[in-house]
């Protein structure tokens, strides 16, 4: 197995270059009824293979925005906002007997999702907790996933099996004041302001010039919704559930792992573990780049998914 240490993949995998009478195509933005819950996705791309893009915990399908056009030239490709996250309803935990945001949810939402607007196998392209979201799907139901490419996978380090023994009391603790008490609440309303979500941007990207207005707008517009302030106490309180290393194991599809370099909250030394998983074809690191490579380095992920679909229609 190899080890890139940058993205060079080969120049014949790459589409050409629009011409000038040949734009971009540009998403359009649709509606999806899924248990009766209103799901928004976005998809561009008229012909060749299903790609479905999977985003990370608070963020929608809008953080694909430059990835998109470019990938719709030679793909038919589909951005969705996870059930609880972007512009797909919210619908409250406590209405649930059993958890409702688990990665089995995403997991069957996903799947549905392929069967009933895909309405084909599709390629799944994840970045951070969006990489559990693809194994879980791909595990529940392997016939429907050809491929999937993992940027950044959370290693979901607040996960009961990763906490110190001594330390479980205090942080269940803590995720019963934050979910349970008003200062959960207080907690959220600290970070969902255009300067809080920017800083934390400015920490996961590496190359903070990427970090515009427009991105944190992106991200802060439906955090604002009724609603989301629960589905955010919710995750963070996840500490079950599955972990990467579960999952590899069984995935019955080739995978791609790519991680930027300068991932402050999933270091890429922790990463290269899941190079040894069977299924992973390659690690490919992304040099200088934070934990959302796909916007901060379109650059370099966009011909990386483009040469992984090629190889594997």
């Amino acid at each position: 197995r190899t080890q890139a240490s940058k993205a060079e993949p080969a120049e014949e995998s790459l589409p050409a270059a629009p011409g000038p009478s040949e734009p971009l195509p540009q998403p359009r933005t649709s509606t999806w009824n899924w248990k009766g819950y209103n799901i928004r996705y976005q998809c561009a791309g008229t012909s060749g293979p299903a790609l479905v893009l999977i985003h990370g915990f608070g963020a929608n399908s809008d953080h694909w925005r430059k990835n998109i056009p470019a990938l719709a030239m030679a793909n038919r490709v589909y951005a969705i906002d996870l059930i609880g996250y972007g512009y797909s309803d919210k619908p409250n935990p406590r209405e649930f007997e059993e958890s409702f945001y688990t990665f089995e949810t995403w997991g069957e939402q996903l799947n549905t999702f392929c069967a009933e607007v895909v309405k084909s196998d599709a390629f799944f392209i994840c970045n951070s907790i969006g990489g559990l979201v693809g194994l879980q799907a791909a595990v529940m139901k392997p016939q429907t996933c050809k491929g999937i490419v993992l940027l950044d996978i959370s290693l979901r380090m607040l996960h009961i099996n990763k906490q110190p023994w001594f330390g479980r009391p205090f942080i269940r603790s803590f995720q019963n004041l934050l979910r349970n008490t008003v200062i959960g609440k207080l907690f959220f309303n600290a970070v969902a302001t255009p300067e809080s979500v920017k800083n934390i941007l400015c920490q996961c990207y590496h190359d903070t010039s990427a970090v515009t207005d427009e991105l944190v707008q992106m991200i802060l517009q439906p955090g604002l919704d009724p609603g989301a302030v629960d589905v955010f106490l919710e995750f963070i309180c996840y500490s079950g559930g599955p972990l990467p290393e579960d999952l590899l194991p069984l995935v019955k599809c080739p995978v791609l792992v790519a991680w930027g370099e300068k991932d402050p909250w999933e270091p890429v030394e922790l990463g290269r573990a899941y190079g040894s998983f069977d299924a992973v074809e390659d690690f490919v690191v992304l040099p200088n780049v934070g934990h959302c490579p796909q916007d901060e380095a379109p650059e370099l992920v966009n011909p990386l998914v483009e040469s992984f679909v090629k190889l594997h229609s």
